[in-house]
């Protein structure tokens, strides 16, 4: 900086810079240390998540700077006066520069940008009632630093603008830590003004549990039994919760929520998920079986066990570019419609976010599922 300006050379600069840029690279750290005030607390985590994403891209955006630079000073078409000029190093630096602030901004005001994306299937069974049975699905909330009371109203009124049949919510409606939730009543009331014919229903995810969590690693290991706030804010919203249970619906279909096998792992209470086929071998498969399972996983087992349907969130569909490029090296269904036997999975790239506060390449979407049944 001091090549393009002496004013960048000053001692009074470098040091506040400096100072400024060390605070907040570190607030990943601090956030994890300082809890109270609450208030700095939170500050910190705000700084820290938009950290997280902004160095991403500068990271990124530096990489295809210096490859270009290699890429010309290789060519014989290139001036080797360029790699010497002043004004080059400036223009470059600035450029990048811009880029990388511009992508962290978009990615920031997009996250808050909900989507309505819609899915058609069809069945051969029949369901009593439906010719075509309507599910609002989402996942992936993370309530607390990242969305808020005003983001879950927008929500709310998205939902039930399309008048579902029935609402679910497939796991880490938490973020880890509930203390994180500024207002959690506030949010259940929210939440509980969700209205379909049939009613919300929700699973756990891996995030579902209360841990202390720094830049995406857990610490303490397992704990004996979860956190019953988490149950109770369900009970609040109005939404049912489904953990390895299943429940006929008025006769008409029959809608199964699966335990995490992450969540099971770290909890000492909590027994082994059941099998699909233990899960569904007692069932009227004449029926039509909804499953809500937070990771999607073992697709190949819930089609072979009567699933119809297989709705899953987790993967964020990579949340950040380039991200959703690689997530299909790691999952059978990382986003969207997958038909798998006779059964569709439908995976949501989700409503909230993780980590960083940013979205780029991918959308916070509500997933409208229209189920059409033969008749």
């Amino acid at each position: 900086m001091a090549v393009c300006n002496n004013i960048f050379a000053l001692a009074a600069f470098r040091y506040g810079f400096s100072a400024l840029y060390i605070l907040t690279a570190t607030t990943l750290l601090s956030s994890f240390l300082i809890k109270k005030p609450d208030g700095l607390h939170r500050t910190l985590k705000h700084i820290s998540n938009l950290w997280l994403g902004t160095f991403l891209y500068a990271l990124i955006g530096i990489g295809i700077a210096d490859f270009i630079r290699i890429l010309l000073y290789f060519s014989p078409l290139a001036d080797a006066s360029w790699f010497h000029s002043k004004l080059m190093f400036a223009a470059t630096g600035f450029f990048t520069g811009v880029l990388i602030l511009f992508f962290s901004f978009y990615g920031f005001f997009h996250a808050k940008k909900l989507y309505t994306t819609t899915w058609n299937i069809s069945s051969a069974k029949s369901c009593s009632g439906h010719d075509t049975l309507k599910i609002a699905l989402i996942a992936d909330l993370h309530l607390g630093y990242n969305t808020d009371e005003i983001f879950l109203k927008r929500l709310v009124k998205r939902i039930n603008k399309l008048q579902p049949d029935l609402i679910i919510v497939a796991g880490d409606t938490f973020d880890n830590d509930f203390h994180a939730i500024k207002h959690p009543q506030k949010c259940a009331s929210i939440l509980s003004a969700l209205k379909s014919t049939y009613g919300t229903y929700c699973c756990y995810g891996n995030h579902d549990l209360d841990e202390a969590i720094l830049a995406g690693f857990t610490f303490g290991g397992q704990k004996e039994n979860a956190d019953e706030r988490f149950e109770q804010f369900f009970h609040d919203a109005g939404m049912t919760l489904l953990d390895d249970e299943v429940r006929l619906i008025e006769n008409h279909f029959y809608l199964i929520g699966r335990k995490d096998p992450a969540r099971c792992k770290k909890l000492i209470s909590e027994k082994e998920r059941l099998t699909p086929n233990q899960l569904t071998q007692h069932l009227d498969k004449s029926k039509p079986i909804l499953i809500i399972d937070h990771q999607p996983k073992e697709l190949s087992l819930l089609a072979d066990a009567g699933a119809d349907l297989i709705l899953g969130g987790h993967t964020h569909n990579g949340q950040l570019f380039p991200g959703n490029l690689l997530l299909p090296l790691m999952w059978e269904n990382p986003y969207g419609l997958l038909k798998k036997g006779n059964a569709y999975s439908v995976v949501t790239s989700g409503a909230g976010v993780w980590g960083p506060n940013m979205r780029l390449g991918t959308k916070s979407e509500i997933c409208l599922v229209k189920m059409q049944f033969h008749s």
